[in-house]
């Protein structure tokens, strides 16, 4: 008997939506990495995109815990020398909360080739509504 390898395209993607309302930070990154890569299938493959389409919303809405808020510093770097910009969460939170989200699953997922693709099908939205309804998003259970 051999192993099963799944292949390119074999393994039906299906699309999740998360409301991000109320839930902390990291632990909903987690779920939505471990969707994207496809872990909870039967078919799942490290080298092959297995994973499902995830759609978030109200992430301005999203919350971290003690005093992330303030102690948490997002950088950025410009190349130049002094060009290091440090930006607290609450900031980014305020002006981009769907980079927030963005990096905090990104930071999850495998450091290769294979993770561009696994990050393009992670939408982001600050808002209540997206404009995914025709691909019939359904609710993301907690058991996977």
């Amino acid at each position: 008997m051999a192993t099963y390898s799944a292949k390119p395209g074999e393994v039906p993607q299906r699309w999740f939506v998360v409301d991000a309302e109320g839930q902390v930070l990291g632990r909903l990154a987690t779920r939505i990495a471990g969707v994207l890569r496809g872990k909870h299938k039967v078919q799942f493959t490290p080298h092959v995109d297995t994973g499902d389409y995830v759609i978030v919303v109200n992430a301005d809405k999203v919350v971290l815990t003690g005093q992330k808020l303030d102690h948490k510093l997002y950088h950025r770097y410009s190349g130049r020398p002094g060009g290091l910009r440090s930006i607290p969460a609450r900031q980014v939170l305020a002006t981009d909360p769907e980079h927030v989200i963005r990096h905090a699953v990104e930071g999850m997922l495998p450091k290769n080739i294979l993770s561009h693709k696994i990050s393009d099908k992670l939408k982001v939205y600050a808002g209540a509504d997206h404009p995914h309804a025709a691909q019939k998003p359904e609710p993301l259970p907690d058991t996977l």
